[in-house]
């Protein structure tokens, strides 16, 4: 799942301190008349869609998980053990390529209409069909089609591979796998995968579910949908209202499963770190997007009110992308003349080596990190197999930045200079700082380099970057399922998610991801998957963020919330679905 590239891993953005005030009194009038209290989160960027078959990043992740539901979802705190939702049970049979699945009765969606199997083909059929650039659809649609990331781009495509893969047999859902995927599963717990209200879908003008109108529908960009405006998911949240700088959320009266203890969730858009600090210290939100590690121990911990988590698990990977072949962008002149970058420009292996030196992990870790985590070697968290801690990581070296530096583009590099834009997320304190630490390493090295540093929101990088026309990002990946080709081939292979990202292509790590799919020896992945790491980092593929173990504040009159139930799969920030917290 696309992370934005801040320490909370959320996303939302832009608010001013007194209609912030404004809005707070009167939501929470509002709430109050709805009756109970309101669960207040905080947070800096935006959130681009709350369709499911489209969403893709921890912002719109933490809604969807809330108001949909999937098959399966994860069994506590665990990150291999499922548990039914909207299935009872299921079977696997003929060799691991039939997936059957009882469905579980007495469900309804938010528009009144009966939860029945039709609605579980029409959207994964419809996932199948849309498969967005900015989905999980792609790790869906490997399963059941036998495609790559750009399955759009696959013409052996067709209606009759598509129904088969996915098909009711009266009220029984059964899936038809080409070949045995062993993480399948756990690719149904993602909540891209949550299932839509067909029949609502249909009436506001989604795709219509049928082969005669598929076609048109492929790759349809499903951000700002009918299904995005108009929700309808059996989660024990309903949509109650959404405009610029808020969302609220009312539990659903006819939900099948336990009523939601809270009865009301608001979500604001706050830029300000600041102006959240303040709403949360006065107890006006409960969770806010607190900014680094730092930030957190210095102005929120030990206050009245505030409950800390520290110590959390860090399933997610971070790094800096340079792009090789940028797409448009802010090139300047377009050339390698000091007034700007060729398209090419981080083709070459020595600028990326300088790029890497260039960035100072121990000093990230000091200032945004509060002196938590270690170097990384390898965009995979060390929790997951595959991760070979006998690899040394990259070192801050401004001797050997300067040395490739010099070598890069013939030489030419360092007589022209260059002027290069990176982006960095609106109100992300630690990408912001990130990037101001390689700018001033950079620049240092010689008076004609130059790095422009420019903030967007998170919704413009996400579209920027899938189209290749960021230059030079920070952003990340929390897993979709749990294991390790989920972050290996999506940032390293040629055909993977964020391919366009950095847009390099290596026979050799392509080899070894192709194998490292076949295999069921985990010794054999482990070997491969260290071969990967050493091949990067000798071509300094990404600057590769260092870990960062997870802290949460939020508020003492909260409850639900502890290590011991704390599922780093889920994107809401503490870890629990809204259902499952309560508040005194």
């Amino acid at each position: 799942m696309s992370l934005p590239s801040s320490l909370s891993r959320r996303s939302l953005g832009l608010l001013a301190l007194l209609p912030l005030t404004v809005m707070l009194a009167s939501c929470n009038k509002k709430a109050d008349a709805n009756g109970g209290p309101v669960l207040v989160v905080q947070e800096s960027a935006d959130i681009p869609t709350l369709d499911p078959g489209t969403s893709y990043d921890t912002g719109s992740g933490q809604i969807v998980e809330n108001i949909y539901e999937t098959l399966v979802t994860y069994k506590g705190s665990s990150l291999s053990q499922l548990q039914p939702m909207l299935a009872t049970e299921w079977r696997v049979s003929n060799g691991g390529k039939t997936y059957t699945f009882t469905l579980r009765d007495g469900v309804k969606f938010h528009s009144g209409n009966d939860f029945k199997c039709a609605d579980a083909e029409y959207t994964f059929r419809r996932n199948l069909v849309t498969n967005t650039s900015q989905s999980g659809n792609w790790f869906l649609s490997e399963s059941l089609l036998g495609t790559g990331a750009n399955a759009n781009d696959d013409k052996s495509i067709t209606w009759q591979k598509i129904a088969g893969a996915v098909r009711c047999d009266g009220e029984t859902l059964v899936f038809t796998l080409p070949q045995g995927d062993p993480a399948f599963l756990s690719k149904l717990a993602y909540p891209g995968q949550s299932v839509v209200d067909s029949a609502h879908a249909k009436k506001i003008g989604e795709w219509d579910g049928t082969e005669a109108t598929w076609k048109a529908a492929v790759g349809k960009d499903l951000t700002g949908s009918p299904l995005s405006n108009d929700p309808s998911g059996t989660g024990a949240y309903r949509l109650a209202g959404r405009d610029a700088t808020s969302l609220r959320a009312q539990a659903f009266g006819d939900y099948w499963g336990e009523k939601p203890k809270i009865p009301n969730v608001l979500i604001q858009k706050v830029s300000e770190l600041a102006a959240r600090q303040q709403a949360f210290l006065k107890g006006d939100a409960d969770i806010i997007e607190a900014g680094t590690r730092a930030n957190i121990e210095s102005a929120l911990k030990g206050k009245p009110g505030v409950a800390v988590l520290d110590d959390l698990p860090d399933v997610s990977a971070f790094g800096i992308f340079m792009n090789q072949s940028i797409k448009g962008g802010q090139l300047g002149s377009g050339k390698l003349d000091g007034k700007g970058i060729p398209a090419n420009f981080f083709s070459d292996a020595d600028v990326r080596r300088g790029f890497v030196s260039a960035f100072d992990v121990p000093t990230y870790v000091a200032q945004v990190q509060g002196g938590q985590g270690q170097p990384r070697n390898f965009l995979l968290p060390e929790s997951f197999p595959g991760y070979n801690p006998d690899i040394a990581p990259a070192e801050f070296d401004l001797g050997a930045a300067r040395a490739a530096f010099q070598k890069a583009w013939g030489g030419e590099l360092w007589k022209s200079g260059f002027v290069v834009n990176a982006t960095y997320r609106a109100g992300s304190v630690g990408a912001q700082t990130g990037m101001e630490l390689l700018k001033k390493n950079i620049e240092s090295l010689n008076p004609k380099f130059k790095v422009n540093l420019q903030a967007k929101e998170w919704s413009r990088i996400l579209d920027d970057a899938d189209k290749g026309r960021e230059i030079l990002i920070m952003t990340g990946w929390a897993p979709d399922y749990a294991d390790p080709d989920n972050f290996v081939n999506t940032m390293y292979s040629s055909t993977g998610f964020y391919h366009p990202r950095a847009n390099f292509v290596d026979p050799q790590i392509d080899g070894w991801i192709a194998e490292a799919r076949s295999t069921d020896d985990a010794s054999k992945r482990n070997e491969l998957y260290g071969n990967i790491a050493r091949r990067a980092l000798e071509q300094a593929y990404y600057i590769v963020m260092p870990s960062n173990p997870g802290i949460l504040a939020y508020n003492d009159k909260l409850t639900g919330i502890s290590k011991d139930d704390f599922n780093p799969m889920l994107s809401f920030p503490a870890g629990a679905r809204w259902k499952d917290l309560s508040k005194s």
